[in-house]
């Protein structure tokens, strides 16, 4: 009797073990039909537009889609309100961030095509290139170079596997990068251009870890006789101007305040949005102004910095609070913050 329940046991785990397999193989196979299915209607109905890499010249349109197609959740290295960032590799060498944006309403294909236009003709050493497009009726690609650093937020903030060590020198130039970018996106872009998502998530470091803008999902572009205002809802709470609560538009001197926000993160290592600061009932721009008030700015300065130069230090402090106005008008441009900080550099 125990030998025939064994048996019977056995052959109901075999029965099961196979009907599983052939359950997984069936969700294999949809999952390739459906996927050649995507590929065959981009096909049809997409538009995929290289502007620079010879990499991706190289790529047929179907070779693209076949690669993005295969891509998993490992794969994935950022995620935003405007889509999911993938690393794609190409051959041996050429590595590009995708950027797969998300549909399903009208705003989301408006910011597609604002990305489009802006994206594809700006070439600046703090800006993350744009090398090209694919537009298709189920889904928006943008490709991206790849920054072999990732982001700002990662190495001050991240996992301590992550995390890597800025000497006060590189975050300076960091800082500098930022400013002579964003700098160049309000005064030299025609049309001109507001971020409106200025963040240390939003800052890439490339392999010499120069700083390089991202992500113009949310750009706003304006003709150089146009108000600079967009009502269009957008930022990260921490990183938004006091005045955008208010009217909800976003201008260039709101980009000036979220800039104001990321040297502070530069300068202390805390995020504006840190548990000690909610804790507290405070958030980071009050607590440091408190504490230039007190004249006591070295207690504030990030201690995994072990030497700094006091009076550098001091300086930017001194331009991250102008920059912090609670009036737009009383804030510096980009373009004379960017002059600050060289002015600063050249004088150290």
């Amino acid at each position: 009797m125990h030998t025939t329940m064994v048996a019977l046991y056995i052959t109901i785990c075999s029965v099961l073990f196979i009907l599983s397999k052939m359950l997984i193989s069936f969700l294999l196979y949809k999952k390739w039909a459906r996927n050649k299915r995507i590929i065959e209607n981009s096909l049809t109905g997409g538009k995929m537009v290289i502007f620079r890499s010879a990499a991706m010249q190289s790529l047929s349109p179907k070779s693209f889609l076949s690669m993005i197609m295969a891509l998993s959740n490992k794969d994935i290295i950022g995620s935003g309100g405007y889509g999911t960032v993938y690393r794609l590799r190409v051959g041996e060498k050429a590595a590009f961030a995708v950027k797969k944006l998300n549909r399903g309403s009208a705003e989301m294909d408006r910011g597609f095509e604002r990305e489009l236009d802006t994206m594809g003709d700006i070439k600046h050493r703090n800006i993350v290139p744009l090398c090209g497009y694919y537009a298709a009726p189920h889904f928006n690609l943008l490709i991206y170079e790849l920054m072999a650093n990732g982001s700002l937020d990662t190495i001050l903030h991240g996992k301590e596997e992550t995390r890597r060590a800025l000497g006060w020198a590189a975050r300076c130039r960091i800082a500098a990068g930022v400013a002579r970018g964003l700098a160049y996106l309000h005064h030299d872009c025609i049309p001109h251009v507001i971020h409106r998502d200025i963040k240390s998530s939003n800052i890439l470091l490339d392999h010499n870890m120069e700083a390089r803008v991202s992500d113009f999902g949310l750009a706003t572009l304006m003709k150089p006789s146009d108000s600079h205002v967009t009502t269009v809802v957008a930022g990260t709470f921490g990183y938004l101007a006091p005045e955008y609560f208010e009217t909800g538009r976003a201008t260039t001197k709101g980009d000036v305040y979220s800039y104001g926000v990321v040297l502070l993160e530069l300068l202390t290592g805390k995020r504006p949005t840190d548990e000690s600061f909610l804790e507290n009932g405070t958030r980071l721009v009050t607590w440091v102004k408190e504490t230039m008030e007190e004249k006591r700015e070295e207690h504030a300065i990030d201690s995994a910095l072990e030497s700094f130069p006091a009076e550098e230090v001091k300086f930017v402090f001194k331009v991250a609070e102008r920059c912090l106005e609670s009036e737009p008008c009383n804030r510096p441009s980009m373009a004379e913050v960017a002059k600050m900080l060289e002015q600063a550099k050249n004088t150290a």
